[in-house]
Formats: C-alpha cells, sequence, structure tokens
C-alpha cells in the first residue's frame, strides 16, 4: 500500500524504509489511489507544467486587462522595466508570477496548483528556475510531484482553500510547494526541502484572504509575487541547512491553528482587510453596478 501522506514525518520514514526518492512515493501515491499507469501521469505533468509556461507567455505578451479594471498589464510593465532592484533574474521571476496569475484573472487558461488564486507562483518559480540553472523538464516534472506530496500533506493538517485558512493557505501552501521543489531540483536532500516547506509556512503564517470586490484580483495577484519571493528565499535558506527551528510538520499544524481562528471576515468573505478599506468599497460598489448593468432589460425578450 502506498503512502498516504498524513505528514511530512512519516513521509520521510517511508523513503527510507523504501530506499524511494521523495518524488517516487507520489508517483506511487498516484498509481495506487487514481489507478493511472506512470506513463500517464508523466503525461499528465508534462501538460501541465505546459499551461503554466504558456500562462507565463501569455500574461507577458498578450493585454491582461481584467473587466474589473483592477488588472491592467502589471506584468509586462514590471517585466519590461529598465531599473532591476537586484537582477534581471529576480525581475523575471516576479512578472511571470504575477504575469500567470494576470491569466486567471483575465479568464485565461491557467493550472490550479493548488488554487487559482495561487495559480501564478509555481509557473513562475520552476519557469525561472529550469532558466537559471539549464534543468530538464523531467527534473521539473519531479519536481512537481514533490509539490503535490506537500500539498497533500497540508490538506491533511490544515487546508489548502483562502476560505477555510485565509490566504496563508492558498499563496502560503504554493509557496511551500515551490520552496520544496526548488531544494529538490537543485539537489538538497529531504531534510532540507521539509526545512524550506517549514521556513515557508513561517513566513507567511496569518496571511489572511480579503479579495477586494470579491474578486481574486487585488491583493492576490501580487501575493503570487511576493510568494514566488518568499519561496525561492526560503529554498537558499535551507540549501545552506540553516535550520527553521519549528519541525514542518508543527508548522503546519500552526498553520491549520490559525486558520481555524480566523474571523470569517478574513477568509474570502470580502468583509475585512483590504476589501474593507474606503478604496476598496468603492470598486466593490463600482463592479457591482457594472455586473447590475450589464443585464439584460427586464422588458426585453431573451433567448431561452
Amino acid at each position: 500500500m502506498s503512502f498516504l501522506f498524513s505528514d511530512f514525518k512519516g513521509w520521510k520514514a517511508y523513503c527510507e524504509a523504501h530506499n524511494m526518492t521523495l518524488y517516487e512515493t507520489v508517483l506511487e501515491y498516484e498509481q495506487e489511489q487514481k489507478g493511472r499507469s506512470a506513463d500517464q501521469i508523466w503525461e499528465g505533468l508534462a501538460k501541465a507544467y505546459e499551461v503554466m509556461k504558456n500562462a507565463v507567455k501569455t500574461g507577458l505578451e498578450e493585454d491582461m486587462t481584467s473587466r474589473s479594471g483592477m488588472i491592467n498589464n502589471g506584468a509586462k510593465k514590471v517585466y519590461q522595466h529598465d531599473l532591476p532592484v537586484l537582477s534581471k533574474e529576480f525581475q523575471n521571476l516576479i512578472s511571470r508570477a504575477l504575469a500567470a496569475k494576470e491569466v486567471n484573472s483575465c479568464m485565461g487558461r491557467i493550472v490550479a496548483a493548488p488554487t487559482a488564486g495561487a495559480s501564478g507562483i509555481l509557473p513562475g518559480t520552476l519557469y525561472t528556475l529550469q532558466e537559471i540553472h539549464q534543468l530538464t523538464d523531467r527534473k521539473i516534472l519531479e519536481g512537481l510531484l514533490i509539490g503535490a506530496g506537500i500539498a497533500l500533506v497540508i490538506e491533511q493538517k490544515a487546508s489548502l482553500a483562502g476560505a477555510v485558512g485565509g490566504c496563508q493557505a492558498e499563496t502560503g501552501s504554493a509557496a511551500a510547494m515551490a520552496s520544496g521543489a526548488i531544494v529538490y531540483c537543485l539537489g538538497g536532500n529531504i531534510d532540507q526541502v521539509f526545512n524550506a516547506v517549514a521556513i515557508t509556512i513561517q513566513c507567511t503564517l496569518g496571511l489572511v484572504c480579503d479579495p477586494v470586490a470579491g474578486l481574486v484580483e487585488v491583493p492576490c495577484v501580487v501575493r503570487n509575487a511576493s510568494a514566488a519571493a518568499i519561496a525561492n528565499s526560503s529554498a537558499q535558506i535551507a540549501l545552506a541547512n540553516v535550520s527553521g527551528v519549528i519541525p514542518v510538520d508543527e508548522c503546519v499544524e500552526a498553520m491549520g491553528e490559525v486558520g481555524q481562528s480566523m474571523e470569517s471576515r478574513y477568509k474570502e468573505t470580502a468583509l475585512g482587510g483590504l476589501a474593507a478599506t474606503t478604496t476598496g468599497q468603492k470598486i466593490s460598489k463600482s463592479v457591482l453596478i457594472q455586473d447590475i448593468e450589464v443585464l439584460p432589460d427586464q422588458d426585453e425578450p431573451t433567448n431561452s
């Protein structure tokens, strides 16, 4: 029977007992639980990664203006800006995470990884990682499997949904998935992978979900960029064997506890945080008016 991803400690023990890598255990889980062959799983991963890369490309090349007007080609502006804050690689990372998430906000095709609201983080990080380190597609796909395993554990011990655990459960989880994948792809061991996850969760703990006007646009898009940066910083720290001190399973448990105690207005209800600001409320009313205006006139016949 395959490992059921109840915790990280058990995941490591299973790998050691069966002389398997992290990604091999996830592959085994998918085969047994989903009834799919290894070839089918690799093919599905390849398709998912292609969609991720295409989302980055689309976001950087096509018009990304959302119906609300809150999203207006921000990724392209960042990508094309002539003054990198740190380096061109960092600028690329941020703009790619923004790009893929803007595609989601503009109703384009993305991979929910693990959610649509966090759909720019893995594409931005893995696309840039592969470019910088000249990694093979196979290595990236192995990283995606590890990211999936990380998400499975977080889902069991906390949540992946903003409506349940706040934005820490969405962008936080996606960043944890990305940081673990990065460490693995760069040759890190199991302890380093899990330490990266722990550090990432510590950096995103308590992040609320407060979408302005109830739309997954502001602050969701820019949080994808910041989460991509956190994923990379956590990976860098973990690769240097700097301990996050608190074990990864305890970090995930803390995430679950914080999510449970968080007030409902901070969990995707658009009733608190940035959504409740003066500007946030003005935007909400404006978006509502626009939605009403596009509804068919009640006196006009409609096609049935």
